[in-house]
This record gives C-alpha cells, sequence and structure tokens, in this order.
C-alpha cells in the first residue's frame, strides 16, 4: 500500500448522510458517511475535506487516483505511512 511516502486505501463513501462520519475499517476498506449530495462532485470535495481533519494532512495531500463517480474509491494519502494512516482512521 505504501511506495514513496505514499499511501493507498480504499474508502467506500454512502453520500447524503446527517453528518460526516467514519462507520468503520475493515478487510482493507474504510466506510465513511458523507452529508454531501453526488451532484457535481460535492462529495468528492466533503470527502476530502473530512479525510484530511482526520489524518491531519493538507487537502492537497490527498488524490482520489479512482472512482470519482463511484461510491468505492481509492485515495492516495501523500505524507503518511499506512501505519499513521491507519491510526489516525482509528482514533
Amino acid at each position: 500500500m505504501a511506495e514513496g511516502g505514499q499511501t493507498r486505501i480504499v474508502v467506500y463513501v454512502q453520500p447524503n448522510a446527517g453528518q460526516n462520519q467514519v462507520l468503520d475499517f475493515k478487510d482493507g476498506v474504510l466506510r465513511v458517511k458523507i452529508a454531501a449530495p453526488p451532484l457535481k462532485g460535492k462529495a468528492n470535495r466533503e470527502l476530502i475535506k473530512f479525510l484530511s481533519d482526520i489524518l491531519g494532512v493538507a487537502r492537497s495531500s490527498l488524490t482520489i487516483e479512482k472512482g470519482a463517480t463511484a461510491r468505492k474509491k481509492l485515495i492516495a494519502i501523500n505524507g503518511l505511512t499506512e501505519e499513521q494512516v491507519i491510526s489516525n482512521l482509528l482514533r
């Protein structure tokens, strides 16, 4: 998962939730609820903002590599190891 200072995680997003929330992280998939609707990239922008807050990194450190229009996404995180990402997600 981690290569050259970059970690990748699979995220399953449920848009239009009441609030942003991490549901769980199991079998290598992070499940989150995002309050924004999946229109014109709003849910993706909210997801990046939410993950950057949880992980303690700048929004520019997060990139959606695959799945921009799908619920299942591959997110690249620059500057954190896989262990740091998992530790921050499970707080």
